[in-house]
């Protein structure tokens, strides 16, 4: 398409514009292109903002899931898409994982491996840094709370064994799981998951609580030393 061809948004029809379409169809007449266009307001001036998004999901296969995993200077590469237009990109995709991540809230008994990966799935999923997070949880595997111990580069978090167990006493917790992801995708525990998993399951047991499970993330299924039989 030539630059004599091209039509800036508000001369199109108005049933073609992304926000007049949205107001008379409804939000599920919208292609995704078109949403991200809402977001980002404007494109440049070889190409509308419907345009220059469909050019930056086709360039992720339309798969709004690797557009999710771009990062705002990764986005910015894109011509015509500038700072405040990523951020825009970014802040909308993460409100839609944490609405999915809200929903799982109600998931409160985590008996096994398979509902801590569906517990904790969205607050791994697509991260370029390694996270460690421990579920504290009562009687019956019912959680107590969760949280974020630590966090570092692609292949280490380092964790404060000390804080792990602090916590676990304050919240009179009868059992932890451990969990971590693994940016680079690769599911085998490394040595040092295995000596820290080993360390919090021998202070654990003075402290008279139990480590459930370990449970490591990436984006494409979880790996449980419980299920291995490292646990």
């Amino acid at each position: 398409m030539n630059q004599l061809s091209r039509v800036a948004i508000k001369a199109w029809a108005e049933a073609d514009r992304p926000r007049e379409k949205l107001l008379e169809q409804g939000r599920r007449a919208l292609t995704d292109a078109e949403l991200l266009a809402i977001l980002i307001g404007s494109g440049s001036r070889e190409e509308s903002a419907v345009e220059l998004c469909r050019r930056i999901l086709h360039d992720k296969g339309n798969d709004l899931n690797k557009l999710s995993r771009l990062s705002v200077s990764e986005l910015c590469r894109y011509k015509g898409i500038g700072e405040a237009k990523a951020i825009s990109i970014v802040a909308a995709l993460e409100l839609g994982r944490r609405r999915k991540e809200r929903k799982k809230e109600a998931r409160e008994i985590l008996n096994n491996s398979r509902r801590v990966y569906e517990y904790m799935e969205q607050v791994y999923n697509d991260l370029p840094y390694e996270e460690f997070w421990v579920l504290f949880l009562a009687g019956g595997c019912k959680l107590i709370a969760k949280v974020l111990i630590g966090k570092g580069g692609n292949d280490f978090t380092p964790v404060d064994i000390k804080q792990v167990l602090r916590l676990a006493l304050e919240y009179h917790a009868s059992s932890i799981v451990l969990t971590h992801n693994h940016p680079s995708g690769t599911l085998k525990p490394s040595s040092m998951d295995i000596q820290l998993t080993n360390k919090l399951n021998d202070a654990a047991k003075l402290f008279d609580f139990s480590i459930n499970d370990h449970i490591i993330f990436t984006n494409s299924g979880y790996y449980s030393f419980r299920d291995s039989g490292l646990l």
